[in-house]
């Protein structure tokens, strides 16, 4: 058992940091043009997946609005996270406190 995981564990890493390599725009690539940081990562499993990940793609800290855009790709961030969700909640808030009583709220 152990030696299949002394396999295949680098080979998950070495096909993850391939395919992630090659799905990053251009513009969020570090240090080398992308083919050669797939080469790096193709002849060189493990030593290359692993400067891959540590060194290859910007890494940008997530926040912002529900969807932040991280690298290219979107990222989700749960509404109770959410400064505008929030903020949004106090306005709807506000608002129903401002409306009229006598007012049929089913009618708007």
């Amino acid at each position: 058992m152990l030696r299949v995981l002394m396999f295949l564990v680098p080979l998950a890493l070495s096909v993850y940091a391939f395919i992630d390599c090659i799905s990053t725009k251009d513009d969020d690539i570090r240090h080398m043009p992308k083919p050669l940081w797939a080469i790096l990562v193709l002849l060189f499993p493990l030593v290359g997946s692993i400067s891959w990940l540590i060194a290859g793609k910007k890494r940008q800290p997530a926040g912002g609005s529900a969807w932040s855009r991280g690298g290219g790709r979107q990222q989700w961030v749960a509404p109770d996270d959410n400064p505008d969700f929030l903020k949004s909640l106090d306005e709807d808030t506000k608002r129903e406190k401002d409306r009229d009583p006598d007012e049929d709220p089913r009618t708007d």
